[in-house]
């Protein structure tokens, strides 16, 4: 029951993950650290998500930025590598909590922001500078808390956002820059010291396909939101996720 359990969990958060461009580690980190020591916890789902960003290359293969991914990626293999190092004896609760309320913040921002402005306008809404140095410093800050707490993809779509990208493109790219991420915290998780239960590297063999069914649902409604509207879908996802960490880190 423990590995269907798993595996419902796995399903459902490659639905959202891929949709909002998180992937898995988000939502299953914060469920799985209930049944599970952390470490073991964030080195299953690093796995997971590693074919979950797979199956976002593969599918949404018709978009990606190169520009970006150059600027987010390079930066966040060294930032994930050493998140990673620390995490394996670290513990740090209120840099979570942090986390929560500028991912609630930018959020609210974005939902609320570009409605109207002091005279009833529409306005145009305030989002994050989208310039080379804010793309730098959002794939160092993503790559970090990737590695360290397992859950960087929120802050990548946080950053990424700012660029107004379309939809494939977005989540491609975000797609990408975590593949190269996941690649280096899992060899520094297992490098470490990090292993998991007998039981769970057979419920991989479930996980892993589930994760692509969940992925390729997403696909479908991803096409069936509005451009105009994709923007306020992650945020909304990014609201409840920051909130989360502020009470419940």
């Amino acid at each position: 029951m423990e590995i269907f359990y798993i595996a419902l969990l796995t399903f459902i958060t490659a639905t959202i993950g891929t949709i909002t461009g998180f992937g898995t580690s988000t939502l299953m980190i914060p469920v799985l650290v209930i049944f599970f020591p952390p470490v073991e916890a964030i080195f299953l789902v690093a796995i997971i998500h590693w074919f979950g960003n797979i199956w976002k290359v593969t599918l949404f293969r018709s978009g990606f930025n190169l520009r970006l991914l150059a600027l987010f990626g390079v930066v966040g293999l060294v930032t994930s590598y050493l998140g990673a190092y620390i995490s394996l004896g670290t513990n740090e609760e209120i840099l979570l909590r942090v986390l929560g309320a500028f991912l609630a913040g930018y959020a609210l921002f974005v939902i609320f922001s570009g409605k109207f402005s002091a005279k009833g306008r529409p306005a145009s809404g305030w989002k994050i500078p989208a310039g080379n140095a804010m793309a730098i410093f959002g794939g160092g800050l993503s790559g970090f808390f990737a590695g360290m707490f397992g859950i960087g993809g929120a802050i990548r779509s946080a950053f990424l956002s700012a660029f107004d990208l379309p939809k494939a493109v977005f989540i491609a790219t975000a797609g990408t820059i975590g593949l190269l991420v996941d690649s280096t915290r899992i060899i520094a998780y297992f490098t470490g010291g990090a292993t998991l239960p007998r039981e769970l590297w057979y419920g991989l063999i479930l996980f892993i396909p589930v994760s692509f069914l969940g992925a390729q649902i997403a696909k479908k409604v991803v096409d069936r939101i509005p451009q105009n509207k994709f923007r306020i879908v992650i945020a909304v996802f990014l609201l409840v996720i920051g909130i989360k960490l502020i009470f419940w880190p």
